[in-house]
């Protein structure tokens, strides 16, 4: 079985190794194995494990949760339900988020368009009637 050091798994993660061992220290990682010097040892199934922890972190999810979250995977299959239940709260949190950032998108692509006719006509004059065109 093919192991992978600290610095790998950050690189292959685009996370530093700082953040790795601070992610151990709030105990997101009881699964990684050490040498007996101390050194962690990663698996693949780790990297995998890492990369749902950076999936709910994108969420915005605290720390504290996803330690929960990790926490229920180690008591195993009495928890299925809090975990689903947990996924379908972040799946509708990431829902709402992608409903603002489309209003957020709308808004730029509307002020593009607004200074793209403005530099084509060589004025904002072109859109007088905008309300705070300018802006």
């Amino acid at each position: 079985m093919k192991t992978y050091t600290i610095s790998e798994v950050a690189k292959e993660l685009n996370l530093t190794v700082y953040t790795l061992r601070y992610y151990d220290k709030e105990g997101l990682m009881p699964f990684v194995e050490r040498t007996p010097n101390g050194n962690r040892l990663f698996k693949e199934s780790d990297i995998s494990a890492l990369k749902v922890i950076e999936c709910l972190k994108a969420t915005g999810m605290p720390i504290k949760e996803i330690k929960t979250f990790i926490d229920w995977c180690s008591e195993g299959d009495s928890t299925l339900e809090q975990r689903y239940n947990m996924f379908l709260e972040r799946k509708a949190n990431v829902e709402a988020q992608m409903a603002e950032l489309k209003k957020t998108m709308e808004v730029i692509q509307h002020k593009c368009s607004y200074y793209k006719t403005a530099m084509d006509a060589g004025t904002e004059d072109i859109h007088k009637n905008e309300k705070l065109a300018k802006v």
